[in-house]
C-alpha cells in the first residue's frame, strides 16, 4: 500500500511516493538513541531537506516537516513514520530532477547515508519531531551575517569548526581553506549535488558567507 505524500521543495508542492507498510519491515524503537539521529541528521541529511528540530533548511530534498505534518493529519503514527523514514534511507525512491525548475526535485537522494544503527537513529529523531508544528515551511535567510547564513544554508553539507558544523557530503572546509573568489563562485554557480545560491541568497549574503568562509576556514 503506498501513500502519496505532498512535500514542498523550494515552497512548490510536489509528490513524494512513500511507502505506507514499509518494504524493509517494522523497526523497532527502543533502542533508538534520538540524540544521536539529530547528530547525524545535521551531517548527512540536513543540507537537503528541511526539519524544524535540526535547524535545517535544505530545499534539495523535500520539507519534512511539511511532508509530516500532513501524514500525522491522516493518522500516521510515530512508529508507522519511522517505518518510512527508515526505509526511505534504504530505498529512495528515484525521481525525475530537474535543477532550475522548482516544480522538480533538484536530486535523488542516494541510498543509505547512514546504515545500521544510525538510520534507526535518524528515523527515530524524524518520527518523533517531523510535523509537530504544522505544515512548516522553508524560511528565507534575512541579514547578512555571514557565520549564521553558513550554517542555515551550507552546515548541514560542509564541515567549518567556527561555525561548530560536521556535514559530510561536501568538502571539508577547514581542509579546503577556499580564497574568497573561490568561496564567492561556488557559492553562486554550485557544482555537483550543491546547488547554485544565486537567487536563494542576494549578491551581499553571497558576499558575507564567502567572506566568512575564506577568513574562518582552518582557523
Amino acid at each position: 500500500m503506498f501513500r502519496r505524500l505532498s512535500a514542498a521543495v523550494g515552497g512548490v508542492a510536489v509528490i513524494l511516493l512513500l511507502s505506507a507498510c514499509g518494504t524493509g519491515g517494522s523497526v523497532v524503537n527502543a533502542s533508538a538513541d534520538k540524540e544521536n539521529g539529530r547528530k547525524l541528521f545535521q551531517a548527512n541529511c540536513g543540507f537537503c531537506h528541511t526539519l524544524s528540530a535540526a535547524g535545517s533548511q535544505g530545499t534539495i530534498g523535500p520539507n519534512l516537516d511539511y511532508s509530516f505534518a500532513q501524514a500525522r493529519s491522516e493518522g500516521f503514527k510515530e512508529s508507522a513514520i519511522l517505518d518510512i523514514v527508515h526505509d526511505q534511507i534504504k530505498f529512495p525512491g528515484q525521481y525525475p530532477i530537474r535543477d532550475n525548475n522548482p516544480d522538480f526535485l533538484k536530486a535523488n537522494m542516494p541510498a543509505n547515508l547512514v546504515t545500521g544503527q544510525g538510520a534507526i537513529d535518524v528515523s527515530a529523531f524524524v518520527a518523533a519531531n517531523a510535523g509537530l508544528q504544522g505544515f512548516a515551511e522553508v524560511q528565507a535567510v534575512t541579514g547578512t551575517n555571514g557565520k549564521q547564513i553558513f550554517i542555515t544554508k551550507c552546515g548541514g553539507c560542509h564541515t567549518l569548526k567556527d561555525a561548530g558544523t560536521t556535514g559530510t557530503q561536501g568538502p571539508n572546509l577547514d581542509l579546503l581553506k577556499p580564497p574568497f573568489l573561490r568561496a564567492k563562485t561556488q557559492v553562486i554557480q554550485g557544482g555537483g549535488i550543491m546547488p547554485a545560491f544565486k537567487g536563494v541568497l542576494n549578491d551581499a549574503q553571497i558576499n558575507a558567507v564567502a567572506k566568512y568562509v575564506a577568513e574562518h576556514a582552518g582557523k
